[in-house]
C-alpha cells in the first residue's frame, strides 16, 4: 500500500497503457466498455494529479522551513 501512495503516477502510466494495448489487441471489445474504461481513468488521473500538488506542495513548505532556520542562523551569526 506505502507503494501506491508513493508513485501514483507510475501506477496510473501503466494502467493507461495496459487499457490501450488491451483496446488496440482485443478490436471484438464494445467501444461502451472501453469509453467506460476511458472515463474511469480520467477520473483516477485527477485524483493522482491531486496526490502529485499535495506531495509537491509538501516539499516546498519542507524547503521554506529549512531555510528560514539557516537565515536564523546566519543572524545569530551576524550578532555574535
Amino acid at each position: 500500500m506505502k507503494f501506491v501512495r508513493t508513485h501514483p503516477a507510475r501506477i496510473y502510466a501503466v494502467a493507461v497503457a495496459a487499457l490501450a494495448l488491451v483496446a488496440h489487441c482485443v478490436p471484438e471489445l464494445p467501444s461502451a466498455l472501453v469509453l467506460g474504461l476511458v472515463a474511469a481513468v480520467l477520473g483516477t488521473g485527477e485524483a493522482v494529479q491531486r496526490t502529485e500538488d499535495r506531495k509537491t506542495a509538501g516539499a516546498g513548505e519542507d524547503i521554506e522551513g529549512e531555510h528560514q532556520d539557516d537565515d536564523q542562523a546566519d543572524a545569530g551569526e551576524l550578532t555574535a
